[in-house]
């Protein structure tokens, strides 16, 4: 097609391209320059509060199943309630986990704090520990069947207009400019220690691969459980996945456990 253009048109296009993939490039170098460059780790002997963040819509129904099986285990847990619908930009919601993680601390008189992450809430997780300083406070973050690498459906949806995929939708596209920038470098930054968890009959978060983290402890749950059938909307809630979260935030390292999970 260029060939059919004229010189001075040709350069203009070739030119015009150019600007944009710089322009995106750049806008990738910025956001990671912006990041805290310090961080000191917390001690990982003494768990504090626990802060369940949840996915896109903000339901936090099968959320309060997991955060009542911790506070049963003796946890203090706590369910972030985001603001409206939990389809807005996922930086004003990482914004609110900050809050969250403040007073959490202050209530409790704890050193850190552990976070869970459900599906879009594991990149809020993501975006608060490498843009708002939550490394420093964050002493275990897990992940459940986050689109940490976008999802199809998400792309599919981004070209219906906002009205149809609002600003959450658009920015678990797999190519979203947000994305880009989080993947950008390390996944895993410093400070606290990662679990990403996914299952692989996973329909939303397509492919479901896309919740693992480079640098963490990374599995499917049927890595565990070969013959547990679990769904995107089901993974908080079921036996084996609350009794491996639970393992996951204890004081040892975070491991692949064994079948007694399941």
């Amino acid at each position: 097609m260029l060939g059919r253009l004229s010189p001075a048109r040709r350069r203009f296009v070739l030119g015009t391209a150019a600007l944009v993939v710089v322009a995106a490039a750049a806008t990738v170098v910025a956001v990671v320059a912006t990041r805290p460059e310090r961080t000191e780790p917390v001690g990982q002997g003494s768990p504090g509060p626990v802060l369940l963040v949840p996915g896109y819509g903000g339901s936090t129904a099968s959320l309060d199943v997991l955060a009542d099986a911790l506070r049963a285990a003796g946890r203090d847990a706590t369910v972030v309630r985001l603001p409206g619908d939990g389809t807005g930009d996922l930086r004003d919601q990482a914004q609110v986990l900050d809050d969250a993680a403040r007073t959490a601390l202050a209530r409790t008189g704890g050193d850190s704090v552990d976070v869970i992450g459900y599906s879009a809430g594991g990149v809020v997780a993501r975006l608060w520990v490498a843009d708002l300083g939550g490394a420093s406070h964050a002493r275990r973050v897990v992940t459940l069947a986050s689109p940490n690498h976008g999802t199809e459906l998400a792309s599919l949806a981004s070209g219906l207009g906002d009205t149809a995929c609002p600003a959450a939708c658009r920015q678990l596209a797999t190519d979203s400019d947000l994305l880009t920038a989080l993947n950008a470098g390390d996944e895993t930054p410093a400070g606290p220690l990662w679990v990403a968890l996914w299952t692989e009959d996973d329909k939303t978060v397509v492919p479901p691969e896309s919740g693992s983290l480079d640098g963490a402890t990374a599995f499917a749950v049927q890595s565990v459980c070969p013959d547990l059938v679990v769904g995107h909307a089901d993974v908080p809630r079921t036996a084996a996945v609350i009794a491996i979260v639970e393992a996951e935030l204890g004081t040892g390292r975070p491991t692949v456990p064994d079948a007694s999970v399941c």
